[in-house]
């Protein structure tokens, strides 16, 4: 859990704004007892999860694809080869729907950009050597154009069919 006050803060009032402002439909889904806070993300979000990462084409056809991401910092870390059809429709075209599902248990569905991390992002060496210690290597090494992305989201919802079961069961004080 790398989330500092602040970052908590700022996306619990992502959360409820997205909250707020979604479908009733959603609303009678995600609901008291079902959705997670900014608190609970950051502790359920620990590790590498397998994220769905949707992009979209030149003709406007979406294409979702699965990748390993890191929730640091409030958000989604995730990389892919520069090689690979979503690299190419994240250059021009970085809106993507993120989502990591894990069973029946709990979401976690996002909206926003995909932002290329750079060297000298200020968050870039933090972001590398969690990377690095997680998988034991450095992910730029893994092939000649590696890219690490940042989701910037502007919607975000967290979902648990039974929110407090769900965080007794691994660990996570509400």
């Amino acid at each position: 859990m790398l989330e500092n006050a602040e970052e908590i803060a700022a996306l619990q009032l992502l959360l409820d704004r997205s909250h707020a402002g979604a479908t009733s439909h959603l609303r009678n889904i995600v609901h008291a007892g079902r959705t997670l806070t900014a608190e609970d993300l950051a502790g359920l979000l620990t590790g590498m999860k397998v994220l769905s990462v949707a992009t979209v084409t030149a003709r406007g056809e979406p294409r979702i694809s699965a990748l390993d991401g890191h929730f640091l910092h409030a958000t989604w870390t995730f990389s892919t080869s520069g090689t690979a059809a979503k690299a190419r429709h994240l250059e021009t075209r970085p809106a993507v729907s993120v989502a990591h599902i894990d069973g029946e248990e709990l979401a976690v569905f996002s909206h926003g950009r995909a932002e290329q991390m750079l060297p000298g992002d200020d968050d870039w060496k933090e972001t590398l050597e969690h990377w690095t210690n997680h998988y034991d290597s450095s992910p730029l090494s893994w092939g000649e154009d590696v890219r690490m992305y940042r989701l910037s989201p502007h919607w975000m919802v967290g979902y648990a069919a039974d929110r407090l079961e769900v965080l007794s069961r691994r660990g996570i004080a509400p």
